[in-house]
């Protein structure tokens, strides 16, 4: 199975960008910031009032998703270029955090 890796917010509201996809198509559960959720997995990248999350908070979150990935390698990960887009930060703040992933996760073309 394939899941969705998305960056979301604390508060669970997924109002925009790969967060609404997530939640239209993916089985994202609106209220719901971090884990997985149906077919899709959030790791938040901005905090409960929709500010940007300090880059070591993200990078606890990734963390705790690539032990998520390694308890569960039946499941195939599809990573968004999570942070990079309306939390604001740069392929080279984010992309190092996922050095080290399992097998199983998939990263965008443009931190590989």
């Amino acid at each position: 199975m394939s899941i969705f890796v998305f960056g979301s917010n604390l508060a669970g509201r997924h109002g925009k960008g790969a967060a609404l996809y997530a939640l239209q198509v993916c089985g994202a559960i609106y209220g719901q910031g971090v884990g997985l959720q149906g077919g899709s997995y959030a790791i938040p990248t901005k905090d409960e009032h929709i500010r940007s999350l300090p880059l070591d908070e993200i990078r606890k979150y990734v963390q705790e998703f690539k032990e998520f990935a390694v308890k569960n390698p039946a499941l195939t990960f599809r990573v968004t270029r999570i942070g990079c887009g309306l939390a604001g930060y740069d392929d080279i703040d984010i992309s190092p955090m996922f050095k080290g992933s399992p097998k199983n996760v998939i990263l965008p073309e443009q931190w590989e």
